[in-house]
């Protein structure tokens, strides 16, 4: 027999296995979910709340949010988003809405494509779950200009977020669209749709004090129009705890345990919960390890919490000119659960599913207790009991044995030791930094820091690297999974200078926005300055060189004299002394101002502007410096390539001419070739690490901003360890390597053959080492031992099956599966005993059953139409263990 649950601590025999996955042919089909105009997916029911818990048809429940946004995936890939979402345990799911997406042009509305938010509520709500829409209409979330359309800025009078009367009109009519297409739609709970909850602004408590008193009147008058808007579902502010006491405020932060609202009348409310961090050119890239991140999530259903959403639990791509600013990269990974890709990230999604199995069987508990009981255990250890003497219809009650149910919460919050505890007459062994969950108050079923979940190494190689000793070449290689994208190629130059009637001349520095509008990254100023002879010659005697001083610059600007690139600048308002060298009389002085994504965040983001501020003169001349503040400059917005749409398969540019590998150009060229795809529904990516900076269309579809800036060779840790408070520098990786290197391409975009790569490349790369990758798990990994806790999908789904199911009696089982698309080819590694080591170095340990390896290879000849694999553990005696398996296809 296995040892009872509640002394479980330490790992005893166990199994452990590595398969390989192989890619088998699919047929690649596009998900799509059939709508009947004014169908209703749940049967009309009303949303309220109380102190403890938002109320469902008259019900409290307490809910997992995972955070999609609709426009960084494409309608193909939702379907399957949003399936994953609901497996792994999500009850809703949340997202931003972004105004300038959904309204590029004041007063032409675009809700088609990544923007049919319709389409994206629709088949969240065909798979059964509820949806959170954050309209905002300020979503910040790391995109472009935080969401607003730029054209706001220049309404006359306006100033954002305050009470501004401009403002509340133009965000008034946009936030009225959004309800009123909701409620015609029929997607309001209270219509047999799926919308619970609103939100109104967002994160404004961060910013209220820097517009005084106009700031309290804004939120306020917020507040008050959302609610006259006739929604029928709650509305939340979040990170505002002066928001009324008809919305209700709620946290936002890497930990919310802490948390309580601002009235005892409305319940405690996660609105994110970050599982990573956004990356930045030129940074390394967060990683949130999930031990961490469970540890977060079961603290906070412990003390009080009842609504919790994952920001993000799917981060996708800044596809296109959507990444925010300054400097935000087109990867939206966010280290969630989901990859960037649609993948699982293994163990991460798989031990939070795990997780919200455990929190799902302590809902009947904490549905019917109002507050927990609160008992210390240690110096830094706690539980949290949460008991009724109620039967709740409708909820899983398997687990308990009478009338009366119990879920308690066990806590250890020392970083660093492990304790032993004293809980109802029996010991637990938690872990550092860790919360053990027992859904009866007596049998653990889940602890935050024991990962049992499988680990899935993801590869994007054309063969599979010798990792160890265990995993021999041979068996591992792929074909047709990388390959140089093309062996031929087009090029033409960019203009360095002002080529377009449409060009303008004025008096003075006009900044950016002003003239551009975001309508593209460029803006070209040209001003001609005269060197005279006596110019030269003091430079020679002194030995001084004339230099060009701006007061501030943003994000980037390159530096022409006549034609030639003599200087870069990359940063966030900094001043610029750039030195010039000039010839005898006239020389064209032109200047590029370059944004890399408009700012996201923070007050007053109408005053930020972009390109160049304040003064703009050269030093160094024989009779002073020169004021170039009120010259005659002229403008130019954009690049003649984007103008003529070289990216476009219509565009039939003369110009191109065929490029050879000696003559590749430097800066601001265009190249473009055709390449096709290997088959199969492996995520695409396009690998540009022999590129510089530039912009990428694939089919005519933008696919992002490139750029190969490399993080800082110092700030990463060998070891993660998940004790203790994170933030989104400790567990960092990626130093000294270029930020992102490999860009998504969706399938859906793509064909077979003769697909249309078009780039735009500003400092200069080879575009003859571009290349194809695919995604994929191609190894996973798991272990089981005797001291795991059973298998909790059993559990949660007792009911369903008919079986009086308790944690006592059940056999801890492990658990492979392969990704859509691909089987397990072969077992690499087993070991019944006691193994060590982790995925990719396993190694025996003292005790091992021979019959290891044969029993779990028994399968290797029908593997080929499987891809899960499923090991119960039988008898625990070392060398005389035996082991059933089962098998079930996709």
């Amino acid at each position: 027999m296995l040892r009872n649950s509640n002394s479980r601590g330490g790992f005893g025999s166990g199994m452990v296995v590595a398969v390989v996955c192989v890619c088998v042919c699919v047929v690649a089909m596009e998900y799509g979910v059939r709508v009947t105009e004014g169908e209703e997916y749940f049967k009309p029911f009303n949303v309220s709340y109380d102190h403890r818990a938002l109320i469902l048809n008259g019900k409290r429940r307490f809910l997992i949010s995972a955070g999609i946004h609709y426009p960084r995936a494409t309608p193909e890939m939702w379907p399957d988003l949003i399936a994953k979402s609901k497996e792994g345990g999500a009850d809703v799911i949340e997202t931003y809405v972004f105004w300038n997406g959904h309204e590029p042009v004041r007063g032409q509305y675009n809700f088609e494509g990544r923007y049919d938010l319709v389409k994206f509520v629709r088949l969240a709500a065909s798979h059964g779950l509820y949806f959170f829409l954050r309209i905002g209409p300020y979503a910040c979330a790391e995109w472009n200009f935080g969401g607003f359309p730029v054209w706001l800025r220049d309404i006359p009078g306006i100033e954002f977020r305050t009470n501004n009367a401009p403002f509340k009109e133009e965000m008034k009519r946009f936030v009225s669209k959004v309800v009123n297409l909701m409620r015609e739609e029929r997607l309001f709970s209270w219509q047999g749709g799926p919308i619970i909850l609103l939100q109104i602004e967002n994160e404004y408590g961060n910013i209220e004090n820097s517009y005084g008193k106009g700031g309290k009147e804004y939120m306020k008058w917020a507040a008050k129009m959302a609610l006259s808007l006739g929604a029928g579902v709650p509305w939340v502010m979040c990170r505002q705890q002066d928001a009324p006491y008809d919305i209700i405020d709620t946290c936002n932060a890497y930990y919310c345990d802490g948390f309580k609202p601002n009235s005892h009348n409305k319940p405690t409310m996660w609105t994110e919960n970050w599982d990573g961090w956004y990356t930045q050119w030129g940074e390394r890239l967060p990683h949130r390890p999930v031990e961490d991140l469970a540890f977060a999530v079961a603290r906070f259903f412990q003390r009080g919490g009842s609504f919790q959403n994952y920001y993000m639990y799917f981060g996708g791509t800044n596809f296109g000119r959507t990444a925010g600013g300054p400097l935000q990269i087109t990867s939206y990974d966010y280290d969630a659960p989901i990859d960037e890709y649609g993948l699982l990230r293994e163990p991460k999604w798989g031990h939070l599913k795990d997780l919200h199995a455990a929190l799902k069987l302590c809902e009947p508990a904490l549905v019917a207790t109002d507050s927990p009981t609160y008992i210390k255990l240690g110096p830094k250890q706690e539980a949290h009991v949460y008991q009724a003497n109620v039967h709740l219809e409708g909820l899983n009650l398997s687990m308990f044995e009478s009338s009366s149910i119990c879920s308690a919460f066990l806590a250890n919050i020392d970083e660093w030791k492990e304790a032993t505890v004293t809980f109802r007459g029996q010991r637990y062994t938690i872990p550092p930094w860790s919360v053990s969950v027992l859904p009866d108050c007596r049998n653990t079923v889940f602890n935050t820091a024991k990962v049992r979940a499988q680990t899935s190494v993801k590869l994007v190689e054309s063969y599979l690297p010798t990792v160890s000793n265990i995993f021999p070449a041979p068996q591992l290689r792929h074909q047709n999974d990388f390959y140089y994208i093309s062996k031929s190629w087009m090029t033409t130059k960019e203009p360095l200078n002002i080529w377009s009637k449409s060009s303008f001349t004025v008096e003075g520095i006009w900044e950016h926005l002003n003239v551009t509008k975001d309508q593209s990254d460029y803006l070209w100023y040209s001003t001609r300055v005269y060197v005279s002879d006596s110019d030269i010659l003091f430079w020679e005697e002194n030995d001084v060189h004339p230099k060009l001083t701006i007061d501030g610059v943003r994000d980037i600007l390159r530096v022409f004299i006549n034609g030639q690139l003599i200087g870069n600048v990359v940063g966030h308002w900094i001043k610029v002394v750039q030195t010039l060298q000039f010839l005898p009389g006239y020389n064209d002085l032109t200047l590029l101002t370059q944004t890399v994504g408009l700012q996201n965040y923070g007050a007053f983001l109408e005053k930020d502007g972009a390109g160049i501020r304040g003064k703009i003169k050269i030093t160094g001349f024989e009779n002073g410096d020169i004021d170039l503040s009120k010259s005659l400059w002229t403008y130019q917005v954009g690049l003649q390539g984007e103008f003529l749409k070289f990216y476009s398969e219509e565009n039939e540019n003369s110009e191109w001419v065929e490029l050879t590998p000696d003559a590749i150009p430097s800066t601001f060229t265009w190249y473009k070739t055709y390449f096709d795809v290997p088959g199969g529904i492996d995520p695409v990516a396009l690998d540009f690490k022999s590129m510089g900076k530039g912009q990428a269309w694939v089919n005519g579809q933008h696919i992002g901003r490139y750029w190969t800036r490399v993080s800082p060779k110092s700030g990463c840790q060998q070891v993660c360890d998940y004790r203790g408070a994170y933030n989104s520098d400790k567990c960092s990786t990626n130093c000294g390597k270029p930020t992102q290197t490999l860009y998504h391409v969706p399938r859906s975009w793509l064909k077979a053959t003769n697909n249309l790569l078009v780039i735009l490349e500003e400092t200069g790369g080879n575009p003859f080492e571009i290349s194809v990758k695919l995604h994929s798990s191609r190894i996973i990994c798991a272990q089981v031992s005797e001291s795991n806790y059973p298998p909790l999908q059993k559990l949660v789904n007792a009911d369903l099956i008919g079986e009086e199911v308790s944690a006592n009696n059940m056999i801890p089982e492990l658990h492979l599966h392969c990704q859509q698309g691909h089987t397990i080819s072969s077992v690499a590694f087993a070991s019944f005993g006691t193994p060590g080591g982790s995925c990719q170095n396993f190694s025996r340990g003292n005790c091992h059953a021979p019959s290891s390896m044969s029993i779990v290879s028994e399968v290797n000849s029908i593997l080929g139409s499987f891809s899960l694999l499923t090991i119960t553990l039988g008898e625990k005696n070392c060398g005389h263990s035996s082991l059933q398996e089962s098998k079930s296809s996709t």
